[in-house]
């Protein structure tokens, strides 16, 4: 069998990233997949994005990861940006919008958001023709003859998951920012990959504690703006309206 681990939203969270890949690897797991929002929040945006480069096999694009280099006016941005600098703003930007694979006969869609847009929310509890057009197929998605029997997806900082119309919906939930556990989560995919028959596939979740406020140190220190708001996110899992994710 193989086996991939799903990680999303990291949000520049160094520690929780660390911790995470340490869980990956004592699992002997060696395909990582990346579903977006590397940067913005957190104090390390730069380190996020090197490590992730290194040790990921497909990376896809986020929010933030392209709302970053767009944005001129927000003291934030600005200093993400400082730290990012051009070249791995451009890498950001140039991210594919998602990844489609075979796996254990399922056709699986892993995105940051929605098929509609980078920016288009969906949560668990919107209604269900919401949630069922995650399976559509857009302009931005990888166009086949088929919808994705299973799709993946990160943005909401929630883990989840859902059985709509004998299809799977999931999210990994954000190893730098949960918003439902202060404990990092990610996913584990089990099957055979690029397998066409249908066989076994688990899709099983992870929480990893990490050190909060070694985080909380980082944020302080680097004389980031919006510090205060994102540090009670980390402590608390609570979302702090004091900007858009």
């Amino acid at each position: 069998m193989d086996r991939i681990a799903i990680i999303s939203d990291i949000h520049g969270n160094m520690p929780a990233l660390e911790a995470v890949l340490a869980d990956i690897a004592d699992r002997g797991i060696t395909h990582v997949y990346c579903l977006g929002d590397l940067v913005g929040k957190g104090p390390q945006p730069d380190m996020a994005v090197d490590c992730i480069r290194e040790r990921c096999d497909i990376v896809v694009r986020g929010n933030w990861d392209e709302s970053i280099s767009l944005q001129q006016e927000r003291p934030h941005a600005l200093w993400q940006q400082e730290r990012l600098g051009a070249e791995r703003m451009q890498y950001l930007r140039e991210l594919p919008f998602s990844h489609e694979f075979m796996m254990s006969g399922r056709r699986i869609r892993l995105l940051h958001a929605s098929p509609q847009s980078l920016y288009h929310r969906v949560q668990p509890w919107d209604e269900l023709g919401m949630r069922t057009a995650m399976f559509a197929n857009t302009e931005w998605t990888e166009h086949t003859d088929h919808e994705p029997d299973i799709v993946g997806y990160g943005d909401i900082h929630h883990t989840y998951m859902q059985h709509l119309q004998h299809r799977q919906l999931f999210n990994t939930g954000s190893v730098g920012n949960p918003l439902d556990s202060p404990e990092s989560a990610y996913v584990i995919l089990e099957g055979k990959l690029e397998q066409q028959q249908r066989s076994a596939l688990s899709v099983q979740f992870i929480r990893v504690p990490y050190d909060i406020e070694a985080a909380v140190r980082l944020a302080e220190t680097a004389d980031m703006p919006e510090t205060v708001p994102y540090v009670i996110e980390l402590r608390t899992a609570v979302y702090r309206a004091f900007h858009k994710t």
